[in-house]
Parts: C-alpha cells; structure tokens; sequence
C-alpha cells in the first residue's frame, strides 16, 4: 500500500473562498434590493408628498372633468296662464371618436342602431378621431326613450347626457309671436329672442372623475349651481289669437289672397292681445320652412295704408280748427285734379259733411279737407300717431314705416298721403293710431308682456276730437256705410275700411291690399284691431276685393267671439232685443206652419204634400 501526504491546511482553501464569494454576492444583491426599495420609497416620497402637483394634474387632466348641469328655459305663458313655449328634458347621444375610431365593428353598430349609413358614420368619426367628445349625427335632444335603446345595446364609447328642447303646444297659431329656439336652446326670432336674457337660465357646473370608458364613476365637487330661467307671461290671449288665426285662414281661403295680418291691441293698456299671420310655419319642427316664413308681417311688412288714412286726416283739420263736425263739401262731379293725375271717389257723392266724407271713404272730400292744411302741420300730427317711427313694441325687426319729410313731397304728395298713398305702415302702427283714437286722444306704445305697459302714454290728440272721429266712424259700419259686413250684433262699431293698389315698377299694379281697421264698442272702445289681406282674387267666388268684402267680415267674426270671451257687455241693447224678438217671431212662425203637418201625422193622414 502507497502513502501519499498531504496538507491539512491546502485542502479548506477551496471551500473557504466559495462561501466568502456567496456571501459576497448576497450581500451585494441584498444591498441592490434595499437600494432599489430605498430608491423606490424615496421617489414615492417625492411623488405623493413634494412633488406631487405635477402628477396630480396628469392625473386629473385624464379622469376628473368639469361638465356642465343642464338647466330649463323658462316657461312662456298667455295672460291666462295657459302655456305657450315649455322646456321639456330629452337626451343627446354623444360619443368618445378616439375609442371608436379604432373599433369598425363598435361603428357598425352604432350605425345600425340609429339609423345612420355606416359609411358616413365612418368618416365623421374619422375626422374627429382627435377629440374626446362628439354628438351622434341627428341625436340630439331625442326622446329619452329612443335614447335608452340605443344605451341597452352597450356600445362602447357612446353616451348620453340630460338636455331640454322646446315645445310649443299652439303650433302654427303662435309661431310668428312666439319665434323659436336652436339646438342650443337660444331664442332665434320673436318673443325668444327679445326675451332671450330672461328666458335663459343660468348652466350649472360640477367636478366628476370619468374612467377610461368616459362613465362618470364619482361626483368631486359642486362648482356652480344651476339656475332655471325666468317665466314670462305675454299680453297674448291664447283663445283670442286662435281665433284670429282661425278666421285670417278662412278668409285667405275664400278670397284667395296670398298672405295676411291680424293685429288686437287692449286699447286701454297697449296690450297686444292677439297677432296672427298667414302664411305661417310649425316652431316645433323649423328645419323645412325658409326664412321668408319666419317673418312677422305685422310688424316688418310696409304697406301704403290706404283709405284707413282718412279718419286721421280729419282729425288734424278738426284740432287745427280749420273744419267743424257740420262743414259740408261739395265732391261733384267725382274727381279732382291731383297735378296731371286725378283723384275719383267710386261715385259721385253729391254734397257731403264731415261725417259723410268719412261714411262714404271720399278721396275727393278728404282731399279738399288736407288742402286746408299747411304742410308742416299735418306732417307733425301724422308723426305724433306714430307714422315714420317705430311703436317701441321691443319686437325684434320691427319696421318703422316710410313717412316723407315736407321737404321731399312733390305738389302731389299732400293730397295722395291724406287717402293714404305716398307713405308705408306696418299693421301694428295702423292698430295703434286707432287704438289711440279710441282711448281720447292718448298714444301707448304696444306691449307683447302682460302689465309691461310702464309709462301713462301721451296725449297726442285733443280727446274731445278723439270721441268726434270714434262716432263719425260708427257710420262707416252702419246702414249707407262701406263697411256693413263689419257689424256685431248688440255693439256699436266704428271703423274705417281701405283698400290700396300695390306699388310696382313705374306705378302701380293691378294688384291690391285689402284693409279694414276698427275700435269696438264705441261707448268704451275696449279692443282694436287691424286686419290686412294681400291679393285677393276678385275672380274667387264673384267676391271683390274691397276692405268691406273681404277684412269687414274677418273683424267682425274675430270681435265677436273676443267680446264673448271677455265679457264686455254691449252698448246696443236695443239692436240686440230687437234681433231676438224678431228670431222669436220667426221660430214662432215656423213652430205655427209645422202644427198642422205634427196634427196630420198623429191622426196618421199625411198631408198630400209630404206624400
């Protein structure tokens, strides 16, 4: 057997340096592990505790957001209460275009589900694929229910959120008073837009936090409370323009005319009671109608007013006291020179008094009346009525009429102006300056808002004057007058027909507008009114296109129905006992003839004639 020696010492060496170079190395991993969670600490220190803003704020810009709390407009009522515009909640679909922007099969149904062509659809999204936010095309402020079913169906990236919209529960009847809103619910014409500060309530704000989905997940903080606009409560009967509207359409459909205005002013208050134009439009769905049907032709529209200018030159020739109620003029033979031109009344009236002139509508008499008139005096007595300026109703494109200076007339002007040519007035300003004769004397300025009328009015005519031109125009609708078809049972009516050929190149056309413009009753005018017709067909139906034919009637069956609705009691019981006395006779009579046809038939022989 070999012995070989060895040392002792030589053979720990390897050992000792293995477990000095583990120890070495976990050291050295456990010393990198508590610098990495030092490291780590330390930098959650600085984020969370020094420099935490920064952060805070990416953070913020991509969760928490500031969206607006929807608020209703305010409600606009008539003078009763009865609601005329109302805000009702709907919804509005919108969507995320960055999520849906990468997702075609998210797009496809989203298209299937509102009805929109996939392909269009896609380029919208397309184009916008940079924002956050969009509204679905053609959904919004849809009905909540429609809304919901497109929600059920969980597409990603689509919402919805709480809007309002008008509605209008009178259509058509109210639209031009009343105007519209937008998409944005701002007021657009009309009362909405002369009122739209008022109207429009205040949107609130609040801090939410969205997830990435863009669901609201938490409610941080209220920034700013809403504020719902204010109710309005317009001079307007709801009953009284209905029927306004109502009879201007029937009128419009018998004579053939192409459009129309009706106007009512409370004569006491200023108050415009009723407004009504044809042709109109539907302000709950505006997007078919053009601007032309937006337009309120009683108060934009300028018209020569016609005969309806007669009762006021009178009154100026009675204040300046160049004429008395009894002065008489001699209208023979019909005519009378007006420079090269002549001036005709339909007929030879013969002699007439001042009350004649206006009971006949004489262009002859009333221009013999204006000569006596110097030219500065009639036009500042005109200007005090309101011709050439505008009412100061507050209603949003009112037109203020063209009434020449004396400066500009020709040796013509005076005397065509005094039958009512060679100056333009809305319907508005016509109703007013009758309105002013029926309240003595004193002009108000209209008001579409119920008690808006702020000041006591001014007087512009001598009210003793005023109740001698309200009496001689009580004639014009009595027995001789022009206006017959303008009377009402059991009131006296006093009102002045006109009827005014149309401007056109070079003259005028063979085309007219029809007027008539009255007060009612005339012991205590409380209501009136204007009607305006344009173009009626003299062909339709044999009738004529005069204001006694086609706006008499029109005044009468809407005045009517408002004193019946209103409760104004009459001013001629006598004509209104004798009426009903003489229908008792006549039913009394009929009751008479039927009694022995009734006797025949119970004895069961049949009279031969009812064989």
């Amino acid at each position: 057997m070999r012995f070989v020696k060895t040392s002792g010492g030589s053979a720990k060496k390897p050992r000792a340096r293995a477990q000095f170079s583990l120890r070495n190395r976990l050291l050295i991993v456990g010393g990198a592990l508590a610098l990495c969670s030092a490291v780590l600490v330390g930098r959650a220190v600085d984020l969370q505790l020094v420099d935490n803003a920064f952060y805070q704020q990416k953070a913020d810009a991509r969760f928490l957001r500031e969206v607006p709390i929807p608020t209703s407009r305010g409600m606009i009522t008539d003078r009763n209460g009865e609601p005329l515009a109302v805000s009702s909640p709907v919804e509005s679909l919108w969507a995320n275009p960055q999520e849906l922007a990468d997702n075609p099969a998210a797009i496809a149904r989203l298209a299937g589900a509102t009805g929109l062509p996939n392909d269009y659809l896609s380029r919208y999204i397309s184009q916008r694929k940079d924002k956050e936010f969009m509204y679905v095309p053609r959904h919004r402020r849809i009905n909540p229910a429609v809304a919901q079913k497109v929600l059920a169906l969980k597409i990603p990236g689509v919402f919805s959120q709480r809007e309002f919209r008008r509605f209008y529960p009178q259509g058509e009847a109210v639209s031009h008073v009343l105007g519209f809103t937008n998409v944005d619910d701002q007021g657009q014409e009309g009362v909405e837009l002369a009122f739209d500060d008022w109207l429009s309530g205040t949107p609130g704000a609040q801090k939410v936090i969205r997830d990435r989905h863009g669901r609201i997940v938490e409610h941080v903080d209220l920034i700013r409370p809403a504020e719902p606009g204010k109710d309005l409560v317009l001079s307007i009967d709801r009953r009284i323009q209905f029927l306004a509207y109502r009879e201007l359409k029937r009128a419009l459909l018998e004579t053939g005319a192409g459009s129309g205005s009706i106007v009512i002013l409370d004569v006491a208050t200023g108050e415009v009671l009723a407004m009504a134009n044809l042709p109109s439009y539907n302000n709950n769905n505006v997007s078919g109608s053009g601007r032309d049907a937006y337009r309120n032709r009683a108060v934009t529209d300028l018209i020569e007013p016609g005969s309806t200018m007669k009762p006021l030159t009178v009154a100026a020739a009675l204040e300046a006291g160049v004429i008395a109620p009894n002065s008489r003029f001699d209208t023979s033979p019909g005519w009378i020179a007006n420079g090269k031109y002549r001036t005709s009344d339909f007929k030879n009236y013969g002699v007439l008094d001042t009350t004649g002139i206006i009971t006949k509508s004489s262009n002859v008499g009333v221009s013999k009346i204006v000569k006596l008139l110097p030219n500065q005096g009639y036009y500042d007595f005109l200007r005090r009525f309101g011709y050439g300026s505008s009412t100061g109703s507050g209603f949003p494109g009112e037109a203020s009429g063209l009434f020449p200076a004396p400066a500009a007339w020709s040796g013509t002007t005076k005397q065509t102006m005094s039958y009512g040519y060679g100056l333009s007035a809305t319907p508005l300003q016509i109703a007013r300056a009758y309105a002013t004769l029926g309240n003595g004397g004193r002009a108000l300025k209209p008001t579409f808002v119920k008690g808006g009328q702020s000041g006591e009015g001014e007087q512009v005519l001598d009210p003793k004057v005023a109740g001698q031109i309200v009496h001689m125009m009580q004639t014009v609708t009595e027995p001789g007058g022009t206006a017959t078809r303008a009377a009402i049972l059991g009131y006296h009516v006093a009102g002045k027909t006109g009827t005014a050929r149309k401007s056109a190149a070079g003259g005028y056309s063979r085309r007219y507008v029809a007027f008539f413009a009255g007060l009612v009753p005339v012991e205590r005018p409380r209501f009136a009114m204007s009607v305006v017709i344009n173009d009626p067909d003299p062909s339709r139906g044999g009738s004529t296109y005069g204001g006694g034919f086609v706006s008499a009637p029109v005044f009468a069956r809407v005045m009517e129905g408002a004193l019946r609705l209103m409760d104004v009691p009459p001013d001629d019981i006598e004509t209104w006992l004798a009426a009903q006395a003489k229908e008792e006779a006549r039913r009394a009579r009929e009751a008479g003839s039927m009694r022995p046809a009734v006797a025949a038939a119970n004895a069961g022989t049949a009279p031969r004639a009812a064989q």
